[in-house]
């Protein structure tokens, strides 16, 4: 993996639905960047964990205070990756206002392919097809301005070059 500390005074949100690769992803960027990896995952109420294991999808109130947990990560560390699903505008503009400097990465795939995967993960709460429905229904997802778009239909290494190679393009940029 290629290590590239020049980008590691960022913060960069991995994100979109379940079963994209963002946790995986999110810790092989992090590891290439010398950077801390969270995955938002742990960072949800019990509540939350048991609401998604009997297959209910989270509302905007179930994540409120789980967006805010994020935001005050998010402030206390200098540069981190985290992996967060991130589906909302108002959820990445709530993110957003944490820090200063963001870069948001979404791992875009079609339904199909994301629940090929997602069908083969072992002791994870996301419950069901329609669980993952929900959240592609709920997706409002970003614009080429807002985030760097990467196209999970390839292989894992394949998307992780990708980001890597995205993140420099915008860091030089900047």
């Amino acid at each position: 993996m290629i290590e590239d500390k020049g980008l590691n005074t960022t913060c960069i949100i991995v994100m979109g639905v379940s079963g994209s690769g963002k946790s995986l992803v999110g810790s092989r960027l992090a590891a290439a960047l010398a950077l801390p990896f969270f995955d938002a995952d742990d960072f949800h109420s019990q509540a939350n964990i048991e609401k998604m294991s009997s297959g209910i999808p989270l509302s905007d109130a179930d994540r409120a205070d789980w967006l805010n947990d994020l935001a005050a990560l998010i402030q206390r560390q200098s540069g981190l990756v985290l992996a967060c699903s991130a589906l909302k505008i108002d959820y990445r503009d709530r993110l957003r206002r944490a820090a200063s400097d963001m870069t948001f990465v979404y791992l875009k795939g079609d339904i199909d392919t994301i629940w090929s995967r997602h069908s083969q993960r072992e002791d994870h709460y996301f419950s069901g097809r329609r669980m993952l429905e929900s959240q592609f229904v709920q997706l409002e997802a970003p614009s080429e301005a807002e985030a760097l778009i990467i196209d999970i239909a390839q292989s894992a290494e394949a998307v992780i070059d990708d980001c890597l190679s995205k993140l420099r393009a915008r860091h030089e940029r900047l």
